[in-house]
């Protein structure tokens, strides 16, 4: 196991487990036997990690390894089960909550498909695999690997994810691969495996340290102490328990043309919401309203070719600063603009890559301790995965939605996940029941919020404004 997947394996806590956690919808019923089919044939004998098993080592310091389960048995992980009554979205944002709580068992591999039946008329499919076998771009392309662009395509087909529409590949994190970046960043993990205690304990050893290593010090030093984000009603200790909610299906179109209007991109429009929305949460709930940091996962992951067997973990975290103590949301998302292209254009995603890499090789007090100082600083982890922009079909059923939440670690309480599938967007929220228990006030507050982004055509630039209309007129007539 590379240290980047040790990092995650050991990054489990009770409060917080290190499972991505995904949803697919359909409006007709699933064939349970025939979706058991499509897993054995693209998941199990296409990845050897789904059935596989974790072992650790005895030695110290030595990395843990996969080892074929002898006991393994698909009936382990492929569950069937009906959703309780009245078998609406309640209900299944209910049992989605109470899943995302249930730890993993290690003596085996680490993943779970339940195919639920009833819901809403059709069927749901919930995901859980543990991040310490993939990223979640690698995941959620296997994920999406089960699906195929007709409905009658054979289960043992194994096809790859068409990485080829123009957009950097149809799934991507929030910020977009930077491959190249990693190898600069290298040498900084090899001198720091063997000072990772000091980075921890010593402030004025990790500045030194971080000072000979070149045009990386600064932001290695940089992510190092970067403030925590002030408890607020947002963040605080966590508890077990999860609650998730999700939106209406909102128009990509529409999202567009409100970024076209304004010079932003679709990423910015929806970063600038869901600031708005925890701003107004926060005045809602008479908390402080500041600043708050987002974890973003920075995908190191070339996307242009089919996925390695092995899969494993590929991406950085980067820190994301919501502009939630601004007022206004078009000064909002002109403010997010402007920080979502300072971290395009810097390294941060790399060399937290290789610090994280570097946790893995330490001994497991002092990882924990580099994974609490990371994760102490964000109140929330976002991503943003985009989606096929046709219908798929899963053992022949088109997929009506998607959902894909990261985990989130340490004292985070909330997970951000956009996804967009068949020219729509669902915002979906993952979050700790007892910071926050009205998860669906969030998600009211974020609608408003678009719809107050859309009523600001009047605040772009009139050439711009012009420019915007003419093209989505020609759009509406086409």
């Amino acid at each position: 196991m590379s240290s980047a997947d040790a990092t995650w394996l050991h990054m489990d806590r009770p409060t917080n487990l290190m499972v991505i956690n995904s949803v697919l919808m359909f409006n007709e019923p699933l064939d349970f036997a025939a979706v058991k089919e499509v897993c054995v044939h693209r998941l199990v004998e296409r990845y050897p990690k789904f059935r596989q098993r974790v072992i650790e080592s005895r030695v110290p310091l030595r990395m843990p390894s996969w080892e074929d389960d002898p006991d393994f048995d698909i009936g382990h992980h492929i569950h069937h089960r009906a959703l309780p009554a009245p078998g609406d979205q309640t209900a299944l944002q209910e049992l989605v909550g109470d899943l995302m709580t249930t730890p993993l068992d290690r003596s085996r591999p680490l993943w779970h498909i339940y195919v639920v039946d009833g819901f809403d008329g059709g069927a749901a499919i919930i995901v859980r695999m543990h991040h310490c076998i993939a990223d979640g771009v690698a995941l959620a392309r296997v994920m999406l690997s089960l699906t195929d662009e007709e409905a009658d395509t054979a289960p043992d087909s194994l096809l790859d994810v068409d990485d080829s529409d123009g957009s950097g590949g149809p799934l991507s994190y929030i910020v977009g691969p930077a491959v190249g970046a990693v190898a600069g960043a290298t040498r900084l993990a090899v001198g720091a495996a063997r000072q990772g205690a000091h980075i921890v304990s010593s402030p004025r050893h990790a500045a030194s340290f971080a000072g000979a290593i070149g045009r990386d010090a600064g932001t290695a030093v940089r992510l190092i102490f970067t403030p925590a984000d002030a408890a607020t009603a947002l963040k605080g200790d966590p508890g077990i328990s999860r609650r998730v909610a999700w939106s209406s299906p909102l128009s990509l179109h529409q999202i567009k043309h409100i970024g076209h209007v304004h010079k932003a991109t679709v990423n910015d429009v929806l970063l600038a919401a869901v600031s708005g929305a925890l701003r107004h949460y926060l005045q809602d709930h008479d908390s402080p309203i500041g600043e708050i940091q987002a974890m973003v996962p920075f995908n190191l992951r070339s996307l242009d070719g089919p996925l390695p067997r092995d899969l494993g973990n590929r991406f950085g975290l980067v820190f994301l600063p919501l502009p939630v103590g601004t007022s206004g949301s078009y000064r909002r998302l002109l403010e997010v603009h402007r920080r979502m292209k300072h971290i395009k254009e810097g390294r941060d995603g790399a060399v937290s890559y290789e610090l994280l890499s570097l946790s893995g090789l330490t001994p497991e007090p002092v990882e924990r301790r580099i994974i609490d100082l990371f994760s102490g600083k964000g109140t929330a982890v976002m991503t943003n995965v985009p989606g096929p922009r046709d219908p798929v079909y899963l053992a022949r059923t088109p997929v009506r939605a998607v959902l894909v939440w990261a985990p989130t670690s340490g004292h985070i309480g909330m997970s951000v996940s956009i996804f967009s599938y068949r020219g729509e967007v669902t915002v979906g929220l993952m979050v700790d029941a007892a910071l926050i228990p009205d998860p669906d006030h969030l998600i009211d507050r974020l609608e408003q919020e678009l719809e107050s982004l859309e009523s600001l055509e009047h605040l772009a630039p009139r050439r711009h404004r012009v420019k915007a209309h003419r093209q989505t007129t020609s759009v509406g007539v086409g």
